[in-house]
């Protein structure tokens, strides 16, 4: 069977059984304070599981693009290197929600392996929890019976805690699982080792397929389990680990999952793939797993970026280039030349990046080519680095320098490590680990939030979300907790109803005020937001008495302005398209009471041409005053009328169409808007850039904000006028300018001709030592080209056997540089760049560079220029 072919019968089994086949989520978490990424089946079903919504459904099934590199379930370092980890995997699972418990969910599980896949029964294994006194957890007795009908019982083993209870997190919905597992060993060596002693026991051959979950408890923050009020089936098989072991093989990387790409990457780089365990074939491996989780991120609009999920995506990105660069010598972009082939792959299972081929590509190829000149200079770097070890008769190179080199250029520890050896050095192995854990803890202290657990006032499963339409609402709170993040102590209400808009789409959380009616106590709601489902109210107090009815009120000022740039975005959306093309595509936005900022995916920087074109469309639309029509209907109704929707984002089954005028703009929004376009007044553009790869970013003010920043600026133009005493502004300062130019170049010949007299002093004042004539001066200059125009002119007047170094005071900072002769740069072993870095720089505390023969550094310590000058004679002497 192919690989399409057993992700059909798996679905088609489990909607034999009665369930709905539901779309897997995007890997891209969005409303998940707890998540970067999807990184498990049931990611979605969260709010399920945690009581906060009621399923649609009793039974589900689906397949689910899941990343694992981050966090808890970090296994990149041995993607590649073994067969069968990966950061993107696909994950096959089925639910019950409150429905069908261990009976249905083992059976099914056999059925499906040895019925519908044909796998060897005498090759299965189960494992089953073999209990914990310590927290007076028994035996799973349930499982091991219902086994017993399916398998023989001394294939029935008993695993721990670690492998055999299933938690979410440190608190939430957990409880017992029974794993299958494959033995794919030849026969020969099956009779030798019994395969049950290899279970869990990290060998390539012997591996879990299947996981499934008995929901039972729930872990509250003292660690103390609760029984849950309904039990739930959560299951998970791994299908890349299901097609090997159906497809025979004895490795992930040998199915057609992906060999097709490993076959694209020998045809690139002309090296053979042969399926070994050399760095060649590692780096086959890691290039035909990495470029997956590259791709869907970014169709599911996570892109590359510095920090969080945008840093995780790049470091993913940056390792396949060291591998390709390194071990495959391929000096050139080669990850972007795969898109396409996993787009055609992955069709009509994730269509999302077939839709988005070529942007996708196009960002991946500026990631490769930005990444590959920084490995350059990482390059460069750890030249530097060993050469000032050798200098210094040092043989180990200090764990910081390798921590940069990891941290600044990308290089991984194994490489500097090579790179080190070849040379004789060794690295700072427990410095480098240190700087490592340093950098982990910081990071892990930046996001870390403590969560109490939630104290229920009253149980109520749905959140009714009323603040389309009410502002003011009675309600009740339902229940509220404690947080603590970065030291600022908050408190999280959640209301049986609310009027208050939770964060989400790109639009900020209202603000408002809650009155409790018990006492007529107001409390400040400071922002709102979502987890998963959840509307979670933050406020910095509670109130004396959280029972009775509250008042829930938002700052409507605020929430209006908000609107205005939103309904404003979707028409600046739709004019961008129109004036730049139907690729403009939405990668993320913000909208508050404030500004409106949006990114969309284009390749060149707008045109003041462009940008002009569309203020006037958006302005027009404005001033028709279009009603903004908004309308609930199935999702399938919406795309199939035309509305546009977002890549990443993930939609019920029914959804909420914002309509400005049929044949302009139409989009998928659960957003806050205005109804009519005549109340955002005026629209301006105040910036334009780019902020990614193949992404620009546009900031606009409406309203009020816009008519004064209009009024500003028309004001500095009559000021500007005034001051030039002339009706025709721009033609007087381009004479201004012209006129600044001409002064300009007459000072830089005055100037010249005054060095010229300078050099010819400091040229009679040649010192002898060490027999290399040496010049050590301070001078006036304005600027460091006036300092390298001296040491030109000195070259000119001694051609050889010298050394200077001029120092001077520009704008109270030190200037330095420093010039070296051809001969004594050859005979003495002098650089003047190096100089400049080893010497220099420290003196002043700044930095610098250049060439063997002249270079120049700037500083802090203005105090320290004499020191300078002694400290480059004493290299000479």
């Amino acid at each position: 069977m192919t690989s399409n072919e057993i992700r059909s019968q798996y679905l088609n089994f489990f909607a034999s059984k009665e369930h709905t086949i539901v779309p897997g989520a995007p890997v891209v978490i969005k409303n998940d304070p707890t998540l970067l990424f999807t990184n498990a089946g049931m990611n979605q079903f969260k709010d399920f599981f945690l009581g906060n919504k009621v399923a649609p459904f009793k039974r589900a099934a689906d397949t689910q693009k899941c990343l694992r590199v981050s966090g808890k379930h970090n296994d990149l370092e041995e993607v590649g290197v073994d067969t069968y980890h990966h950061t993107l995997f696909e994950m096959l699972g089925n639910w019950s929600f409150g429905d069908y418990f261990k009976k249905e969910a083992i059976a099914w599980s056999w059925e499906l392996l040895t019925e519908v896949y044909k796998l060897d029964k005498d090759r299965l294994y189960v494992t089953i929890f073999e209990g914990d006194a310590s927290e007076n957890l028994p035996k799973d007795e349930e499982a091991y019976n219902e086994w017993k009908k399916w398998i023989a019982e001394d294939r029935i083993l008993l695993g721990n805690k670690k492998d055999n209870f299933w938690e979410m997190g440190d608190t939430g919905p957990c409880g017992p699982c029974t794993e299958i597992h494959f033995d794919s060993r030849p026969d020969e060596e099956r009779q030798k080792v019994d395969g049950k002693t290899l279970v869990n026991n990290d060998d390539p051959l012997v591996i879990e397929i299947w996981n499934n979950v008995f929901m039972q408890f729930n872990r509250l923050k003292d660690k103390s389990l609760e029984p849950l009020p309904a039990m739930h089936v959560d299951t998970g098989m791994g299908f890349e680990r299901l097609v090997r072991v159906i497809q025979g093989k004895t490795s992930n990387y040998d199915t057609d999952v992906f060999t097709g790409t490993i076959a694209a990457i020998a045809q690139i780089t002309g090296h053979h793939y042969n399926f070994s365990d050399t760095k060649q074939d590692i780096a086959f491996r890691v290039l035909a797993d990495h470029i997956r989780a590259i791709c869907f991120t970014i169709a599911d609009g996570q892109l590359p970026g510095n920090t969080g999920a945008g840093y995780v995506i790049r470091r993913i990105l940056r390792r396949a280039v060291r591998y390709y660069y390194t071990y495959l010598n391929y000096n050139a972009p080669l990850l972007h030349q795969l898109v396409g082939v996993l787009a055609a792959q992955f069709e009509f299972v994730f269509p999302e990046l077939k839709q988005q081929e070529s942007f996708v590509a196009k960002v991946v190829k500026e990631e490769e080519e930005s990444f590959l000149r920084t490995l350059e200079k990482g390059l460069k770097k750890i030249d530097d680095i060993i050469d000032a070890c050798k200098g210094a008769n040092e043989t180990v190179i200090e764990g910081k320098l390798a921590f940069e080199l990891f941290d600044t250029y990308g290089f991984p520890i194994d490489l500097t490590r090579l790179i080190a050896g070849e040379q004789g050095l060794f690295i700072d192995e427990a410095g480098f680990e240190t700087e490592l854990a340093q950098q982990k803890a910081r990071s892990r202290a930046a996001t870390a939030i403590d969560t109490d657990d939630w104290i229920v006032l009253k149980n109520n499963e749905d959140v009714t979300f009323v603040g389309y339409h009410d502002f003011h609402v009675p309600t009740v709170v339902t229940k509220y907790r404690k947080v603590k993040a970065k030291g600022k102590e908050q408190f999280q209400i959640v209301l049986e109803a609310t009027p208050f808009y939770a964060e989400s789409g790109g639009q900020v959380g209202d603000i408002g005020t809650l009155t409790f009616s018990n006492n007529n106590e107001v409390i400040s709601v400071v922002d709102t937001k979502k987890e998963n489902n959840l509307i979670i109210h933050l406020v910095n107090e509670l109130p004396a008495d959280l029972d009775g009815e509250v008042i829930a009120a938002i700052d409507f000022t605020t929430r209006i302005k908000t609107s205005l740039n939103h309904t404003a975005t979707h028409l600046m959306h739709a004019a961008l398209k129109q004036v730049l093309g139907a690729h403009v595509n939405q990668k993320g936005s913000l909208n508050n009471s404030e500004i409106l900022r949006f990114d969309f995916s284009h390749f060149s920087k707008l045109t003041d041409e462009e940008i002009r074109a569309v203020e006037v469309i958006v302005n027009e639309k404005i001033r028709a005053n279009i009603p903004v029509v908004i309308k609930e209907m199935a999702k399938e109704d919406a795309i199939a009328a035309g509305a546009t929707a977002l890549f990443g984002e993930k939609y019920g089954d029914t959804v909420r169409v914002v309509t400005i005028d049929p044949d302009f703009s139409v989009e998928l929004c659960g957003g806050t808007h205005i109804g009519y376009t005549g109340m955002i007044g005026l629209f301006t553009i105040t910036s334009e850039g780019a902020v990614a790869a193949g992404v620009r970013r546009i900031e606009a003010l409406t309203g009020a904000e816009a008519i004064n920043f209009v009024a500003n600026r028309v004001s500095q133009f009559k000021l500007v006028t005034e001051l030039l005493k002339t009706k025709d502004p721009l033609k007087s300062v381009e004479k201004l300018l012209a006129d600044k130019l001409a002064l300009e170049k007459k000072i830089e010949q005055l100037e010249n001709k005054q060095l010229a007299v300078v050099a010819k002093e400091l040229a009679a004042e040649v010192e002898m030592v060490n027999t290399v004539g040496f010049i050590g001066a301070d001078v006036e200059v304005s600027s460091q080209d006036g300092l390298r125009k001296l040491c030109s002119d000195l070259k000119g007047l001694l051609a050889n056997n010298f050394v200077v170094v001029l120092t001077a005071n520009i704008g109270d900072k030190a200037a330095v540089a420093v010039s070296i002769s051809d001969d004594v740069a050859s005979a003495k072993d002098l650089d003047a760049g190096k100089i400049i870095k080893q010497t220099v720089s420290p003196l002043i505390k700044g930095g610098g560079g250049g060439q063997k023969t002249l270079a120049t550094a700037g500083g802090q310590l203005v105090e320290a220029l004499p020191g300078v000058i002694a400290a480059v004679k004493a290299l000479i002497g």
